[in-house]
């Protein structure tokens, strides 16, 4: 089966060309109306504006009222940060020139999905005829973290129990309690509208092996499922295209420091167990479809706030303590890998809250999803005072 002139034995061939423990992080942002902090259908303006500095690396996302912005393929976390910085500041003085804002958070807490227009594009024209109300009211803003795995067997084994880690990154990422007007209870009300909406964007089962994935990805398109790989929006997975573990479960984050924290912990997973399976140990045990759903609703209901259950000892454990446990197991990479200074902001984020947490904190003050915008927006630190001095 061959993908519009790439094949999945290209694709296995990527993966074994591919360079370990590589970065790439993607953030999903809001476009606002300055004044009113509504969403605002103006991408194209915004993308003409913010392609003069940033080029082909920013670019849409289904809806008018949102813009990504991707990093270049980073070997360090440092290296990682430094582009998101300055990529951040760039998109910000075309927010600035345009008369724009910018919110980094899950979902937007007011606007109506009805009043946002699909781009017209022919990729996402296909996409709203095949998905029609899904994609309309797919109002919701992603970080989607990129980690390069060398060997196509090899990442198969780590991507069965990475599996695993999906709600504990979730949870750990949650920031998008409001949508609508509504205060909906949920902290990560994007998991459930997007995860539960858009087919193919749950984790699946483990794979006994490359050629299981193949077949499936395979039958996909002999069954005129999808027409390119990239419709398969899992939560988790193999993009065929770079040779990366792509982690999609994240709500965007307010601040770099909060994305790169969550990042880091991501490639020390994946980092961890590329260790213990080069070195003949014993992975940890993949969660089956019907554990993981329920530690994802988990995650979604009650973010930080909640439990998870350890399916090896069937018991429930605080969500902070089975993060905490992460860091934990993962912290003989913490140090070789540069990554010690941005997972110890984990902990900052465990103690006085993630975004869901934040945005609660101030609608229980004020009683205003007004406030919780402004405040979300305020929280996404992008430096418009720095961007026009410099453009």
């Amino acid at each position: 089966m061959t993908w519009k002139h790439y094949s999945l034995e290209q694709s296995a061939e990527r993966f074994d060309r591919s360079q370990d423990l590589t970065i790439g992080i993607e953030e999903e942002f809001q476009i606002l109306d300055a004044e009113t902090l509504a969403l605002a259908n103006r991408f194209e303006e915004l993308h003409t504006a913010a392609r003069k500095r940033l080029g082909a690396f920013v670019r849409g996302e289904l809806i008018a009222s949102e813009i990504e912005v991707c990093t270049d393929k980073c070997s360090t976390m440092a290296q990682a940060e430094s582009d998101l910085k300055e990529k951040r500041r760039l998109l910000a003085a075309a927010a600035s020139e345009t008369g724009l804002g910018l919110c980094a958070a899950g979902t937007h807490p007011f606007s109506d999905w009805k009043e946002q227009r699909i781009l017209d594009t022919p990729h996402y024209r296909a996409v709203e005829e095949r998905l029609r109300y899904c994609a309309w009211r797919n109002l919701t803003y992603g970080m989607h973290t990129h980690i390069g795995v060398r060997g196509h067997e090899r990442m198969i084994r780590i991507y069965n129990s990475l599996r695993n880690f999906m709600p504990h990154l979730l949870a750990l990422s949650a920031n998008s309690p409001f949508a609508e007007g509504l205060y909906t209870y949920l902290h990560s009300t994007r998991a459930q509208i997007f995860t539960r909406s858009f087919p193919r964007c749950n984790i699946p089962g483990a794979f006994d092996g490359w050629k299981e994935y193949a077949d499936l990805i395979d039958m996909y398109f002999a069954t005129n499922s999808i027409t390119e790989p990239t419709q398969v929006w899992w939560s988790l997975r193999p993009h065929p295209l770079l040779g990366t573990l792509e982690v999609r479960i994240c709500d965007c984050q307010p601040e770099i420091a909060d994305t790169v924290a969550v990042a880091s912990l991501a490639v020390a997973l994946v980092a961890k167990l590329g260790e213990m399976l080069d070195e003949g140990g014993r992975l940890p045990p993949p969660n089956s479809v019907n554990q993981l759903e329920e530690n994802l609703w988990r995650a979604t209901r009650y973010g930080l706030e909640g439990n998870l259950i350890d399916f090896e000892n069937s018991h429930q454990v605080p969500t902070r303590d089975a993060i905490a446990r992460i860091i934990d197991f993962t912290g003989d990479t913490h140090d070789r890998l540069g990554l010690t200074a941005y997972i110890s902001h984990l902990s900052v984020i465990l103690a006085k809250g993630n975004g869901a947490q934040k945005q609660i904190r101030v609608f229980e003050e004020t009683g205003d999803v007004g406030a919780v915008t402004a405040d979300a927006v305020a929280r996404s630190r992008f430096d418009y005072t720095a961007a026009r001095a410099s453009s």
